[in-house]
C-alpha cells in the first residue's frame, strides 16, 4: 500500500526536526542552550507545592472533568476580570486544554471547512500551519517584517477573499516580539466585522509585554461573539512541562471547541489544573516582577547580541529576540545554527523555520532570554567571538 501523501510541508514536522537537532546538539556539545523557549528553573515554589497537594489529596488524579476542574475555570474567570474588565461563564466559555497548542488545534478543527482559508502572521509556530492543514483549511501567510515586524493592514484587507474563514493571531508575537497597538487591534476588528470573519487569538505572552500594553482582541466592540482567546499557565508560571492551557469565548464557540478538543486529548494535566488555580490568584507583584525580571534579561542579551555583531530587533513582548546575521557575513541561519555550538558553545534557531518561504527569514536567528542571568551572561561572552 502506497503512503498518503502528506498535506503540506508543515505536516513532515520540518521545524520540529530543525528543534530536535537544534537540542541534541545542545547536549552533544555542552552549548548553552537559547533555541527552545522553556525556562531553566521552575516557577513559584508555592505552585509547585499545590500541585503536589493536588497529587496527595487524589484531586485529578482520575479524570477530570472535560471542560476543565471548576476551581481553574472559576479562577480563569476571575483572571479575565481582574486584568481586563471581562466577564465569562466558568461554566460555559471557558474551556481547559492540554496547553495552547491543542486549543489551537482544536479550534481549526472545529470551525474550519475544507478549503476555507485562514490568514496568519508570517513568521508562525509551526504548528498553527500544521492545525491547519489537519483541518483541511489553506493557508495564508500575511509576513511581517523587520526590523519593526509590524502588520501591513492594507495587505491583510487585499488577502480577505470570499472563502477566508478566520484570522489566527498571535500577540505578544512569537519570534518577532511584536505587541499589536490597540489601533492595529481596532483595525483588525473592524475587518473581521466587515467580512464576518472568525478570529483565533494565541495570548501565551500576555503577561511578558515590556513596551506597550497588551489588549485581547476578543474585548474589543463586536468581537465578542466571532473571537476565540487562547492563552496557557507555561509561559506566565514557569511550568512549561504541565501543559494547562484555556480557551475563553462565547458558548457557542467554546462548544464547537470542545466538540474536537475531546477526540483530541479528552482530558490532561488533572492535578496540574488545581495548581494553576492557585497560580492565577497570585498578588500583581508576581506578574510584575516576573515581567521586569524578563525584560531585564531581554536588554541583558539584546546588548551582549549586539555587541557580537548581530543586528538586533529588540522585542516589545514574549521571551525571544530575533536577530539578523548578514552584518556578520553570514548569508544562511540554518547553517549558522548548526555550526554555533562548535564555534562558540551556544545554541539558537533558525527564524526559517517559522517560514512557509524559507527565504524569508534566511538571515534571521532566535535567541531566547527566559534563562538565568548567569547563564546569559556567559551565553555573551561566548557568542561575542564572533565579532574577534
Amino acid at each position: 500500500m502506497t503512503a498518503r501523501p502528506l498535506l503540506n510541508r508543515r505536516l513532515d514536522g520540518f521545524g520540529t526536526t530543525v528543534f530536535a537537532e537544534m537540542s541534541a546538539l545542545a547536549v552533544r556539545t555542552g552549548a548553552i542552550n537559547l533555541g527552545q523557549g522553556f525556562p531553566d528553573t521552575d516557577g513559584p515554589e508555592s505552585v509547585r507545592e499545590a500541585a503536589v497537594r493536588a497529587l496527595r489529596d487524589g484531586r485529578g488524579n482520575q479524570y477530570p472533568p472535560g471542560p476543565g476542574v471548576p476551581a481553574l475555570r472559576t479562577a480563569i474567570a476571575g483572571h479575565q476580570q481582574r486584568f481586563y474588565g471581562m466577564d465569562f461563564d466558568p461554566d460555559t466559555e471557558i474551556l481547559v486544554t492540554a496547553g495552547a497548542t491543542e486549543a489551537i488545534a482544536a479550534a481549526m478543527l472545529a470551525l474550519l471547512e475544507p478549503g476555507d482559508e485562514v490568514i496568519a502572521f508570517e513568521p508562525f509556530y509551526d504548528s498553527y500551519a500544521a492545525s491547519i492543514a489537519m483541518a483541511g483549511g489553506v493557508r495564508v501567510p500575511l509576513t511581517l517584517r523587520a526590523p519593526d515586524f509590524r502588520p501591513d493592514l492594507d495587505a491583510l484587507r487585499d488577502a480577505i477573499t470570499p472563502r477566508t474563514r478566520l484570522l489566527l493571531l498571535n500577540s505578544p508575537h512569537n519570534p518577532t516580539g511584536m505587541v499589536l497597538t490597540h489601533d492595529e487591534l481596532t483595525a483588525i476588528a473592524a475587518l473581521a466585522v466587515e467580512h464576518d470573519l472568525l478570529v483565533v487569538t494565541d495570548e501565551v505572552y500576555e503577561h511578558l509585554v515590556f513596551d506597550g500594553e497588551h489588549v485581547p482582541l476578543i474585548s474589543l466592540p463586536g468581537m465578542r461573539d466571532r473571537t476565540v482567546s487562547i492563552s496557557s499557565a507555561g509561559k506566565t508560571f514557569s511550568f512549561t512541562g504541565w501543559k494547562v492551557g484555556w480557551v475563553t469565548a462565547s458558548a457557542s464557540l467554546v462548544a464547537a471547541v470542545r466538540t474536537a478538543k475531546q477526540f483530541l486529548t479528552y482530558v490532561a494535566s488533572g492535578p496540574f489544573q488545581y495548581a494553576v488555580a492557585e497560580a492565577l490568584q497570585l498578588p500583581d507583584s508576581y506578574f510584575t516582577d516576573f515581567r521586569d525580571d524578563l525584560r531585564s534579561k531581554r536588554d541583558l542579551l539584546a546588548t551582549g547580541l549586539a555587541e557580537a555583531g548581530f543586528e538586533v530587533f529588540a522585542p516589545q513582548g514574549t521571551y525571544f529576540i530575533t536577530t539578523d546575521i548578514a552584518g556578520l557575513g553570514e548569508k544562511d541561519a540554518l547553517a549558522f545554527c548548526r555550526t554555533l555550538p562548535e564555534r562558540c558553545g551556544v545554541v539558537a534557531v533558525p527564524n526559517s523555520v517559522f517560514y512557509d518561504d524559507l527565504d524569508a527569514g534566511r538571515t534571521q536567528v532566535r535567541f531566547a532570554f527566559c534563562k538565568r542571568k548567569g547563564v546569559l551572561e556567559e551565553a555573551v561572552t561566548r557568542l561575542k567571538r564572533l565579532a574577534v
